[in-house]
């Protein structure tokens, strides 16, 4: 999905349309990717996770290389938008299962955290690369190609089926309080959630333009120049994660969630007043806070659900964080189109991060050490 508005760039002249105009194409995308994960999690937990990954790898792979293959604006968003739907598997079962079985369910989601920031940070670099060697079309291709591989090889190594394994359960999640008090947590977690939501998308899709704006010559030189700075924001986001997991294995989760979230106020408001280098220096710091609380969050949700229902409260969560926060994506041509630029996002971002922190404040402490997070035996 982070292919595109890097891609975008290079196809104003191809087209003869506008930015706004093209950046809207990929909101059917996100909207998919965010709606499909509630029925991702449910056919997870009630079919297989193992099949539903391998949909997801054949699915994601082919939908970006018949992206590659439009010849119309119109082919462009229905591509993005096959890609949006078969990607859309991933967190919820993927992220349900890798909680299982793990005694440090903070440390694994910290890493896995650092590959998803490291393929983020990777999708602007090879669409940037792959543009300025081979054209735009490369920038689906290549990739789609590779990952219909990863689909084939994913297969391949799960010639046993790890879901048919009984599943057995370890220590008792801590589930505290009434029904009442359960339905607040939640409610928290949702509107900070949707906020999280809100400033993944809209800077995630937001970010190459704001660089091609404020570094004009480097953008004149090609794609791949802003390509490989948004690639320093994601990876500082992906270290991030590594740190974030293990504070979220040892330490509150309340605190951990809150204070990170209020720290990127600062961070945003630096951002927004940055030039230049100072810019790309306050993002990848904004960046970073933003990541390291992820362990923190899917730590807390995990806490509260019962296993029978894991893959399903991780696809409530990324259908708010994906699908409902893909306003965010929305939110970008629309300020371009209204100011002429983007300057004025990270001061949106400022709001957002700000409300995300309050509610934050309102949870419930929990002190995360190894093993308190309820675990089932590894298949």
């Amino acid at each position: 999905m982070l292919l595109y508005p890097t891609v975008v760039l290079a196809l104003e002249p191809v087209y003869g349309l506008p930015y706004d105009e093209l950046v809207a194409l990929a909101l059917p995308g996100f909207v998919l990717f965010g709606a499909g994960a509630l029925p991702a999690g449910w056919l997870g937990d009630r079919w297989s996770s193992a099949g539903m990954m391998a949909v997801f790898f054949l699915g994601t792979g082919c939908g970006a290389m018949l992206t590659g293959i439009a010849r119309t604006p119109i082919e462009i968003s229905v591509g993005l938008g096959l890609i949006g739907l078969f990607a859309s598997i991933y967190h919820p079962v993927g992220i349900a299962w890798l909680v299982r079985g793990v005694s440090n369910p903070g440390r694994a989601l910290g890493i896995n955290g650092v590959f998803g920031s490291m393929g983020t940070a990777g999708g602007a670099l090879v669409a940037g690369g792959l543009t300025d060697a081979l054209g735009w079309r490369a920038a689906f291709l290549v990739p789609g190609a590779l990952c219909v591989a990863t689909g084939i090889a994913f297969l391949w190594a799960l010639r046993r089926p790890a879901d048919a394994a009984p599943l057995v359960a370890a220590r008792a999640t801590e589930r505290a309080g009434s029904g009442r008090h359960l339905r607040q947590v939640f409610a928290l977690l949702a509107f900070t959630t949707i906020m999280i939501g809100l400033i993944y998308q809209s800077t995630a899709v937001g970010l190459p333009k704001l660089l091609s704006e404020r570094f004009e010559g480097l953008a004149a030189d090609g794609m791949l120049g802003i390509g490989l700075l948004v690639a320093v924001v994601y990876v500082a986001a992906g270290i991030a994660q590594i740190f974030g997991g293990e504070l979220a294995d040892r330490l509150d989760l309340k605190r951990i969630y809150a204070l990170g979230l209020l720290a990127g106020v600062p961070l945003a408001l630096a951002a927004f007043a940055a030039g230049q280098l100072w810019f790309v220096a306050a993002a990848a710091a904004l960046m970073a806070v933003q990541a390291m609380v992820m362990p923190a969050e899917n730590s807390l949700l995990a806490r509260y659900t019962p296993l029978e229902w894991r893959a399903r409260a991780f696809g409530v969560k990324f259908l708010l964080t994906l699908g409902v926060s893909s306003a965010g994506v929305a939110m970008v041509p629309l300020l371009h189109r209204l100011t002429g630029s983007l300057d004025s996002l990270f001061l949106l971002v400022a709001v957002m991060t700000a409300a995300a922190g309050v509610a934050a404040l309102r949870l419930p402490h929990h002190t995360s050490t190894t093993g308190q997070v309820q675990t089932v035996a590894s298949a």
